[in-house]
């Protein structure tokens, strides 16, 4: 039976458990439970992570924990009762954990590291705590190493800031706000900015010194020496070096390693060194031999230096060295680091064995214990500390040194009696009176241990050597007295005995016979002469005799005897116990002399106040004792005394003191009748300060009133207890009296000089200390009572001195911190006047950081839920007071400027913090009484109306993110609970008092625009929050903002028809809030919308504000990131059930949908926007939105936005045609006009002629960079116009030029044709822009089918890409998939005019191939009925599919929407007449080019006519005859009679085609190639025989032969009888069934193997503009026998992995697909021939003359007139001649060009021949002219193949022609009646004089179907100028279809209506 449990409440999964029982509950190790229920070893309970799953587990998986239960029953909480601080950790590594995985996914490897150390750290310190065996102080020690490790991990990962108190978690209910506020800032403040260490140290280990000869001992002695004062500033760090320049000492790490300690900030300048000083010991020279002397003597060696400002960077300087220098000079060695340090090269140079000192250097700051915590190895290794010279910046008392520093500086020495100088070495010792040597009290330096004597460095030869040399004596005191140093004078000799003679000594006592202390300075001593072997054990011989220049000992008053001979010390003592100082002797033996009692007190002023600290106690008895002994006499000088004291302790230096001297008032002071005295001297001075013209003295009198009155209460208490509590009330009076004369003094105001309130400033400051004493004798409400009436006895008057203003509020704000305001009783008196000044200071808004502290400290002392009835008065005292004055100080501080400089800026935000902290605290204080006080309190509905709007803006200022730190969410979280709280409390007001007459729209404005920001805030929005922050939120807060949420309908209800008034104003912000992710707020907020639509269709019948108020802001919000896919939902949901039953239902609906579907494609948009790079995805998500907003919203603002953003994706992804299209979208919606428009988006304001200048300008630059030149010039044009208008002839010139350089660009530069693809995007997973859509997509330049695949895989990762190019069904459409469906199209032109026109260049006519496209195809070929084995060309049949686009491509993208697609069937024979119309064309394209030698090899037509003849020769074209040629096809389909007779016609006309061709090969043929020419022409007899043809029909009225220049014009010179290609009869074609040629090109149209092999000897000759120009085809294999149909000729096999959809396995590439040419390669129409791009240039380099592109894309009726090919019309007048002249060849004449009209001429059937007069050089060479309207010879201009994209297909590329114009035969007929004009001499000028439209005219005037141009572009119809080319974005004409023309599919969108005047 399942028993709730008791006390097994909480614990923690130790073993996973998978829950597999029934009701088992599945956990992880490590997971934490509440236990609800227990059963016989079961458990029933849950998660903390998922509470809402319940289930049961075994008891052993869980170690149970203490825990405390809250809310017993059913919503129980249970809390664990273990250490804050573990429950903290535990929270915390929870969460890094999930986050931490993070790091490693996102690729942050070095935090992951850092973090993963920290957390095994924390576990490591959790461990120790859990133990619970550390000591308190270890305890505390793991916590604030817990608590480091906690914090810097939460700021690293982005986390909130945690406040702590004694490092535990406080939970911001049980502390005032202030409080809360003081903690966060203190540990915000600790982690910004860090303390600047005070003290500093300096960290030196000595490595090595490096030197080339060294072979002798060497000291080392380390300094700082300060260049600014020419001294050094600390002690020496000597150690030795042996031999080899190491250290003696390696195992003693003390030895090598020192800390200079107790730097100050000061000393951390450029211009401290540290100085290293070399000595050597050895012989004397460094050179002598070994054996020259036994004797060592210590010798200079060298000096480094290194400034300390070199350190400052923070960095270990780990093996630094230094330079080793040494002085030219000997006796300069005492100063060569000043000579280094100034750089004086001339008295120094590097030592001669260029030694250098390797040392490590570090800069340590803060004090030194916590150096010994960071550092400890350091410490732990061993390291000597080196002190400063003398006392450090602070003594410490109870600091115990005693050491005296003595320089041994310099000597003067007599030569005696010797020619050359002595080499003097000092001996030191340190000697007792009794005349033994003291033992090891002579200290060289840190590192090395005292030494019981020392020797100086000798200088060779020198008698007046200079040694500055430092040495510490550390002598006990006990030692000091009667103790003496000796020093002995020995000359050093460099003979061989190397002896050293002692010449003589000098001496100096250490204390003086009054027992001071040897004084510092420098001291002169005598140099007393003695024998070598003269006894100085005896000291008493040399004690008598005088020491120092100067001064006489005893009673020897003797003349010294003069000497030359002396030496120089300088001492100075460092001692705590000792002093040299003889006043202060005196006053500390004022007994013996009583008369000097007076000069004594006078003099304590002049002493030191390092003597007087060091005697502090005894001087303080010896004052009182004197005060004791007299005071009458003595009162006032012991006062004075007693106050220089007390201040002398407030110097930083000596503050340490201060405890000595309260334990000395504590312990020690036993003065019990002072107190008279000193109260009775106090009041004297409190008195005069009013008529005393000099303050200074009073001044400090006043500054030491704490430590007078600590004296005054303890000589009482002393008193009261001797006598039992005598005079206690006359005691009580004096005090009272005392403190009326300084509250008289207070209420003084300063006249004339601020002398006065300087001295008021002076008692206030120190006043407070003064409270704790008084405590002690008088109770709390007297002294209550007596510093309110002192406080009170201020000048209220705001304008006094601004310093004592400053000094009264601190004075205030000590009274607050003081133990006096604490207590409840005291505070209640002292509150009021408190408040009084600081409402004074407030109002002036002066010193707001104190009033800000003060005000803190207030309500720091006053707890949340405080009920007790003393706080409840109190918040009516401070609410009554402060809270105007405080919202108004608020929202003074926050509206003014912030100061620029951060530490101002920093202290600014400080007090705006604090005075919100402050306002927050004491509204949550307030109760309900106190709110309904507060309204109560207004007397008029103004005065609550501003407060109102005062409370509310305050709020609004409060919610801003920069209020408080972003990672203090505990603070925002407290402030908007506070917030919340207070508007519920105030809404009842605003209802109250400003609804129906009284209504106010300003304070409910002011209140909805606060709740709306108040619910948006980013620190509740709890679903970006993990989910342990989220549920502490929820569980302590709730959710703010559903209850705000709530507030606010509750508060629109009651606006009734006030309503109005906020629609639409309130749309926005609703919405906002409404796209919050909160379903209860969203369900609560949306029908707000409806209530809105409602009020606004009865106002004024619709709703067209709401709607349009919801859409601006729709797009916005949408933008930002906010709303989603549930949101769309719900909006659609809640309202279309709301209008139900609505009489406007139809209009509300329409409304919603409208919504709903904008919603759609916003959500896409932001979907797609947050990509990083630009891909087709963003910009047709921008391009529907665009368009969305212009056809069914129509909002021109935004349509023009959105054309701006879809600029800059096409600039981002260099998409420049479709930038330029873009932005002409913007461009038509302005006019050529002088209205003003304003500044919009980057433009300025401007005229809109200005405007749309600029846009012409950058629309041109774009067309420029995207190469769509043509286009570029109709602008440039157009502008001209403006610019001709207006007479800017400067501007017009530069369009022009910059026109003309269109023009150069077109004809000179290469334009790459892309390649198209049709793309199917299908499947639900699609954005909505794409779903169940196709497209046409403009491919880049280079790109193929297999590249662009892969770029629409990459775009769409998880696209399945579909392997067949059929149709979908349903099921793909509605799979919850992504389908892509891709292939290759071919673009169809409308305007065949220039594709048409002969002697139009190809790189013209290339732009019109791939520009303007609406229509694009697909063909694909199948087999119907049975398939004949032996001839497959009987059953092939071709389906041909017909894409029709919305708009044209290039556009405003890359790719557009098919709009209609159109499936046709070709039958066999369609099929067979397209392939060889199709393969003529391309043999008279290579004969031509060939002719006018564009080629620079005869490769392709070598290859092309191999082909054709070989395959026909086996069996090619006689598959044709016997598939329809044959009776039983003609009688079985008796409609196909002309188009047999047409493919007779063109298999004849093949033959002579071919005939021509071995003709022009055989004259370019070379030598090698002459067998395979003769085989070519024996297989063509074959081949015509097969056909049947022995001669041509004498019906045929063109010979083969003629073919001028490559261009079919008609013959002017020809003879009657021969015959040309032009004059062939051409059987029209009428067939509705009849196809334009396809793009095609293969190796034949009859190809077999030996082709191929042929391609492969003569190598790839077409351009790779052809070669890459598959399309699919109609056959497999058009004209091939069977033998020849190999898998390369029937295959389309892919070039991927991936098979193509549309043949077998048994088709796939076989390995020979290496050996084809690339036009001979199959292609597949979705995968395309991998073609490498250096592949493409060889193709382009192999042949010249490869062949132009040409078009394939006639519809049916276009084919009766079909245009000539480009290459056709190149002319070469060069080619021409040399031909004439051979005789061989003849030009025929060239026909005129066509004029304005339509002339037949262009269309003649018959050639009439010109009169003999015309040379054929005349007839063919053409005259040059620079007119861009007037004709050029294309023969002048070098036909450059382009290297484009091309189509490839699924069909075999063997069965297809590369022309993509029609034969060239069949431009010269429109129909056969048309009549033949006959050419005369003059129609040569005529010609050039007839006006011609350029090639990119627009005027079709050929063509049965004109291209109307749309309204932006079109161009006024002139007959003088040339017409232009059609315009970008064109309308897209009917298409004529089977002679019909084809209707539009539907209205195009509307035009916005001209409404720019805005923009």
């Amino acid at each position: 039976m399942w028993i709730p449990t008791e006390h097994e409440k909480y614990g923690v999964v130790i073993a996973s458990f998978r829950g597999t029982v029934s009701y088992g509950l599945s956990l992880e190790i490590g997971d934490t439970v509440q236990i609800l229920e227990k059963c016989d070893g079961w458990y029933r309970g849950f998660a903390l992570k998922n509470p809402n799953v319940k289930g049961i587990f075994p008891s052993s998986y869980v170690h149970l924990k203490n825990a405390c239960v809250k809310n017993k029953g059913q919503f129980e909480m249970v809390i664990p009762t273990e250490d804050s601080v573990i429950t903290e950790m535990t929270s915390t590594l929870r969460d890094w954990g999930t986050m931490w995985k993070q790091l490693y996914v996102r690729n942050e490897g070095d935090l992951f590291h850092r973090l993963w150390h920290i957390m095994n750290e924390i576990l490591d310190l959790r461990r120790q705590v859990l133990v619970g065996h550390l000591t308190h102080d270890r305890m505390k020690d793991v916590k604030r190493h817990i608590t480091a490790r906690l914090d810097w991990g939460n700021e690293q990962l982005g986390l909130d800031l945690v406040p702590r108190k004694e490092y535990a978690m406080v939970d911001p209910e049980d502390i005032s706000i202030t409080e809360l506020y003081r903690l966060m800032e203190h540990r915000h403040r600790k982690k910004d900015t860090p303390v600047q260490a005070s003290s500093h140290h300096l960290f030196v280990q000595m490595k090595s010194l490096m030197c080339s000869n060294l072979g002798e001992e060497l000291e080392v002695i380390f300094s700082l020496f300060d260049s600014k004062e020419n001294r050094p500033i600390s002690e020496r760090f000597f150690l030795r070096l042996n031999r080899n320049g190491l250290p003696k000492a390696p195992d003693k790490p003390e030895r090598h390693c020192s800390l200079f300690v107790d730097l100050g900030s000061s000393e951390l300048r450029r211009d401290i060194y540290i100085t290293v000083h070399i000595i050597r010991i050895g012989r004397m020279g460094a050179g002598e031999k070994k054996n020259a002397c036994s004797v060592q003597y210590r010798r200079p060696f060298g000096c480094a230096v290194l400034s300390i400002a070199d350190l400052l960077t923070g960095e270990t300087k780990d093996d630094l060295i230094l330079k080793v220098y040494m002085c030219n000079t000997e006796s300069e060695w005492y100063q060569i680091h000043e000579n280094i340090i100034k750089k004086l090269n001339a008295r120094y140079n590097l030592t001669g064995s260029n030694a250098g000192l390797a040392v490590s250097l570090q800069l340590l700051h803060g004090d030194i214990e916590q150096i010994r915590r960071e550092y400890s190895s350091v410490f732990s290794h061993g390291v000597s500390i080196t002190r400063k010279l003398g006392f450090s910046n602070i003594i410490m008392p109870g600091e115990m040194r005693n050491d005296l520093y003595i320089t041994i500086e310099r000597g003067e020495f007599e030569k005696g009696g010797k020619s050359v100088a002595r080499n003097v070495e000092v001996t030191m010792f340190i000697v007792e009176n009794s005349g033994q040597i003291l033992k090891d009290f002579i200290s060289f330096g840190s590192g090395e241990p005292p030494a019981s004597e020392y020797h100086s460095f000798v200088l060779y030869h020198n008698n007046s050597p200079r040694w500055s040399e430092l040495l510490k004596l550390p002598i006990p005191v006990d030692k000091f007295r009667g103790a003496h140093i000796r020093f002995e004078f020995r000359h050093c000799s460099t003979k061989e005995k190397g002896e050293k003679k002692l010449f003589g000594f000098s001496f100096v006592p250490l204390m003086q016979e009054d027992g001071r202390t040897l004084p510092d300075g420098t001291h002169e001593l005598i140099v007393h002469k003695c024998e070598e072997n003269t006894n100085l054990q005896d000291t008493t011989r040399y004690l008598k005799l005088p020491f120092s220049k100067g001064i006489l000992l005893g009673n020897n008053h003797q003349a010294i005897k003069a000497t030359k001979e002396s030496f120089w010390i300088t001492s100075f003592l460092c001692s705590t116990k000792l002093t040299q100082n003889g006043d202060m002797l005196d006053l500390l033996k004022w007994r013996t002399h009583p008369d000097k009692i007076t000069g004594c007190l006078s003099k304590i002023k002049e002493i030191d106040g390092s003597e007087i600290v060091k005697f502090l106690q005894d001087t303080l008895d010896t004052l009182f004792g004197i005060l004791d002994e007299n005071s009458q006499k003595y009162g006032s000088k012991v006062f004075d005394s007693l106050v220089h004291i007390i201040n002398l302790l407030q110097d930083s230096k000596f503050h340490h003191f201060k405890p000595v001297m309260d334990t000395y008032i504590e312990s020690h002071f036993a003065g019990a009748l002072a107190y008279r005295d000193l109260i009775k001297v106090l009041k004297w001075y409190v008195d005069r300060i009013t008529e005393a013209e000099r303050q200074e003295h009073i001044q400090e009198v006043l500054k030491a009133q704490e430590y007078i009155f600590k004296y005054i209460v303890q000589s009482r208490r002393l008193f009261s207890l001797a006598t039992g509590g005598q005079n206690e009330e006359e005691f009580r009076c004096c005090i009272q009296e005392l403190l009326m004369s300084v509250r008289f003094f207070l209420s003084q105001e300063s006249k004339g000089s601020g002398a006065l309130s300087q001295s008021q400033a002076v008692f206030l400051s120190s006043f407070p200390a003064v409270y704790s004493e008084l405590l002690k004798l008088f109770d709390i409400r007297e002294v209550a009572n007596l510093v309110q009436d002192t406080l009170g006895s201020l000048p209220t008057i705001v304008h006094v001195d601004d310093s004592l203003q400053a000094v009264k509020l601190q004075c205030i704000g000590k009274t607050v911190e003081s133990q006096l305001y604490t207590n409840p009783d005291s505070r209640y008196i002292l509150l009021p006047v408190v408040l009084h000044h600081l409402h004074m200071h407030l109002q002036e808004q002066k010193d707001l950081i104190m009033c800000a502290r003060i005000l803190s400290n207030v309500f720091c002392l006053i707890k949340k839920n405080s009920s007790e009835k003393s706080v409840l008065e109190e918040i009516d005292v401070i609410v009554a007071s402060l809270l105007d004055i405080l919202l108004r100080t608020i929202l003074e501080i926050t509206s003014r400027p912030q100061p620029s400089g951060s530490a101002m800026r920093l202290q600014f935000q400080d007090v705006t913090g604090e005075f919100v902290a402050c306002l927050l605290s004491l509204l949550r204080q307030m109760t309900d009484r106190h709110y309904q006080q507060l309204l109560d309190s207004f007397n008029t509905k103004e005065e609550l109306r501003d407060f109102l709007l005062q409370i509310f803006t305050v709020f609004r200022i409060l919610i801003r993110p920069e209020m408080f730190p972003k990672d203090w969410t505990v603070m925002r979280l407290v402030a908007n609970n506070v917030i919340i709280t207070t508007v519920l409390y105030l809404s009842d007001a605003l209802r109250k008092n400003f609804l129906n007459e009284n209504f106010d729209y300003k304070i409910w404005d002011s209140y909805f625009y606060l709740a709306v920001i108040f619910i948006n805030q980013l620190c509740l929005q709890l679903e970006m929050f993990t989910p342990s922050k989220k549920k502490k939120v929820l569980e302590k807060y709730g959710d703010m903002r559903v209850t705000m949420g709530c507030e606010i309908f509750s508060m629109w209800q009651n606006l009734g028809e006030h309503k109005l008034h906020f629609i639409p104003a309130l749309i926005g912000p609703f919405l906002e809030v409404t796209l919050i992710p909160q379903p209860d707020l969203r369900n609560v907020m949306i029908p707000i919308f409806h209530d809105m639509m409602d009020w606004e269709q009865r106002r004024s019948g619709n709703f067209k504000q709401v709607e349009a108020k919801l859409i601006d802001k729709l797009d916005s919000l949408m933008s930002e990131g906010k709303g989603d896919e549930t949101y769309r939902e719900l909006f659609n949901s809640i309202l279309l059930k709301k209008i139900e039953r609505e009489t406007w239902r139809e209009s509300g609906v329409s409304l919603i949908a409208t919504v709903t579907r904008l919603m759609e494609r916003l959500l896409d948009y932001r979907d797609c926007m947050k990509m990083g790079e630009v891909d087709g995805k963003k910009i047709g998500c921008t391009v529907s939105l665009l368009n969305f907003y212009k056809t069914e919203l129509n909002k021109e603002e935004m349509y023009i936005r959105y054309i701006h953003k879809l600029y800059d994706l096409h600039l981002k992804a260099q998409n420049f045609t479709e930038a330029a299209y873009t932005l002409l979208l913007y461009d038509e919606l302005l006019e050529w006009s002088d209205r003003p428009l304003r500044e919009f988006l980057t433009y300025p304001m401007q005229t809109e002629w200005q405007r749309k200048e600029h846009l012409h300008l950058a629309i041109i630059q774009n067309f420029d960079r995207g190469k769509c030149w043509e286009n570029g010039i109709i602008l440039c044009r157009k502008i001209a116009e403006q610019y001709e208008s207006y007479y800017d002839y400067r501007n017009l010139s530069k369009m022009r030029m910059m026109e003309a350089s269109l023009y150069d660009k077109i004809m000179d530069q290469q334009r790459l044709e892309p390649e198209f693809f049709r793309v199917g995007f299908y499947g639900k997973k699609f954005p909505f822009f794409l779903r169940n859509k196709e497209f046409v997509c403009r491919g880049h330049d280079y790109e193929r089918l297999e590249a662009f695949q892969q770029r629409m895989l990459n775009e769409f990762p998880h696209a399945i890409a579909m392997q067949h190019a059929n149709q979908p069904d349903e099921t793909i459409f509605q799979a919850e998939a992504q389908y892509l469906q891709i292939y290759a199209v071919t673009p169809i032109p409308e305007s065949q005019e220039v594709l048409q026109r002969e002697g139009v260049p190809d790189n013209i006519k290339s732009f019109y191939k791939v520009n303007h496209i609406w229509k694009f195809r697909y063909d694909r070929p199948f087999h119907k009925g049975t398939k004949d084995k032996e001839n497959e060309f009987k059953s092939l049949w071709v389906e041909r599919t017909s894409l029709y686009l919305v708009q044209s491509l290039p556009g405003i993208s890359r790719w557009f929407e098919v709009e209609k697609r159109e499936v046709v069937e070709m039958s066999p024979l369609e099929n067979a007449i397209e392939v060889l119309e199709n393969k003529n064309q391309q043999l008279k394209t290579l004969i031509s080019q060939c002719q006018t030698r564009q080629m620079q090899n005869i490769n392709p037509l070598t290859m092309c006519l191999n082909g054709v003849i070989d395959a026909a020769v086996n069996g090619g074209v006689s598959r044709y005859q016997e598939a329809f040629f044959v009776k039983e096809y003609i009688l079985s389909h008796p409609e196909d009679g002309e188009k047999i007779a047409r493919l007779r016609e063109l298999m004849l006309e093949q033959a002579q085609i071919l005939e021509f061709g071995l003709a022009v090969h055989e004259k370019f043929v070379p030598q090698d190639m002459r067998p395979l020419h003769k085989k070519l022409v024996d297989q063509f007899f074959v081949m015509k025989s097969s056909l049947g043809i022995q001669e041509f029909s004498a019906c045929i009225q063109a010979s083969p032969v003629h073919f001028p220049n490559g261009s079919p014009r008609v013959c002017r010179n020809s003879a009657p009888a021969s015959m040309s290609p032009d004059g062939t009869r051409v059987i029209p074609r009428r067939s509705p069934l009849s196809y334009p040629a396809v793009n095609r090109y293969s190796s034949s149209s009859l190809s077999s193997q030996a082709s191929a092999e042929v391609s492969n000897i003569t190598g790839q000759s077409e351009s790779s503009d052809e070669v890459f120009n598959m399309q699919p085809s109609p056959s497999t294999s058009s004209l091939s026998s069977t033998h020849s149909a190999s898998p390369n000729v029937t295959s389309s096999a892919p070039s991927s992995a991936r098979a193509s959809p549309l043949l077998s396995d048994k088709h796939k590439h076989s390995r020979e697909n290496s050996c084809l040419s690339p036009r001979e390669r199959p292609c597949s129409a979705i995968y395309p021939t991998p073609v490498e791009p250096s592949q493409r240039l060889l193709f382009n380099h192999i042949g010249e003359g490869a062949l132009p592109r040409s078009d394939p894309n006639l519809s049916a009726p276009e084919k009766a007139v079909n245009p000539t090919p480009s290459s056709w019309s190149l002319d070469s007048g060069k080619e021409a001649k040399n031909m004439s002249d051979s005789g061989k060849i003849l030009s025929p004449p060239v026909p005129p060009r066509p004029t304005q009209t339509a002339s037949p001429a262009r269309h003649t059937t018959s050639v009439s021949p010109s009169p003999a007069g015309r040379s054929p050089l005349k007839g063919s060479v053409q005259s040059f002219t620079p007119s861009p309207v007037e004709y050029h010879s294309p023969g002048l201009i070098s036909n450059s193949p382009v290297l484009s994209g091309s189509y490839s297909s699924g069909i075999s590329s063997l069965s297809r022609c590369s022309t993509s114009e029609t034969s060239g035969f069949e431009n010269q007929v429109n129909e056969q009646s048309a009549p033949a004009p006959s050419y005369s001499g003059p129609e040569e000028p005529g010609r050039k004089e007839s006006k011609t439209p350029p090639p990119y005219s627009v005027y079709e005037r050929t063509l049965r179907r004109p291209v109307p141009l749309p309204h932006s572009l079109s161009i006024p119809v002139t007959a003088e100028p040339p017409a232009l080319p059609p315009k970008p974005l064109a309308a897209r004409p009917g298409h004529l279809e089977n002679g019909t023309r084809r209707t539009e599919p539907g209205p195009r969108p509307r035009p916005l209506p001209r409404k720019v005047s805005q923009l």
